[in-house]
């Protein structure tokens, strides 16, 4: 009952923090570019966590942007996820969401014009083409984020790994960083309305550099990633 009360006061703070927030910020990347304003962008993502009654804490080390780019590979719980990556990631990334979501009327065009790419993973022709273009930002030296989880989890436990980020980096060879975002599940999940206040983390990875995976397969890499973000949950 009382975590009902105290989400029926947070909840409108939050949707009015979040839709000044996000008109503010669509208007700074019309007139700058969203790749020059990370700034700006890490800022509003902490209000927005803020604003949801909860404490933000980075953990590990946070990779630099001259030794990427980078692939962050992350677990996938809440609402909170996207703006736990952008307020702990030290430089602009792309990344790829569900094709739903660019059809909500704000989050939709705010995903859009921030540069994040929609993919359709019951699509298989769709999904390939989603993870070319991400391939292609990467190749530019643009770092990405991407749940390999594909949709948040119901239990707070992982789902299975898919296979898709890792042929991006197998065809990129790109740095991948595991990223544990924890607490995040606890103060909002897919199968409760609520927000409850608390702290959220996210902790960094020790890299994992294309000469330590190019000789593995897709499987062993995928149980490597889940192991370590695994451990960086547990601990």
């Amino acid at each position: 009952m009382i975590s009902t009360l105290i989400s029926i006061l947070i909840i409108p703070i939050w949707t009015i923090v979040f839709l000044a927030g996000s008109v503010t910020f669509y208007i700074i990347m019309s007139l700058f570019g969203s790749k020059n304003i990370h700034s700006v962008s890490r800022l509003l993502a902490r209000l927005f966590i803020l604003s949801g009654f909860q404490r933000f804490k980075i953990q590990g080390h946070l990779p630099e942007k001259k030794n990427g780019p980078y692939l962050y590979l992350f677990n996938h719980g809440s609402i909170f996820d996207p703006f736990m990556i952008i307020a702990a990631v030290p430089h602009y990334i792309s990344g790829v969401g569900s094709k739903e979501q660019f059809e909500w009327p704000v989050w939709g065009r705010l995903a859009k014009k921030y540069g994040l790419i929609p993919i359709e993973r019951k699509n298989i022709n769709s999904a390939v083409k989603s993870l070319d273009a991400l391939e292609n930002a990467i190749n530019k030296g643009v770092s990405a984020a991407i749940s390999p989880e594909g949709t948040r989890t119901l239990t707070g436990k992982m789902n299975e790994f898919k296979k898709g980020p890792f042929h991006v980096a197998f065809n990129t060879g790109v740095t991948i960083i595991p990223v544990a975002l924890k607490g995040a599940y606890a103060a909002q999940n897919k199968n409760d309305w609520r927000i409850k206040p608390g702290t959220i983390k996210t902790e960094f990875g020790n890299p994992i550099q294309k000469k330590d995976y190019e000789k593995m397969d897709i499987v062993t890499l995928s149980n490597r990633v889940k192991h370590e973000i695994q451990k960086m949950i547990d601990s």
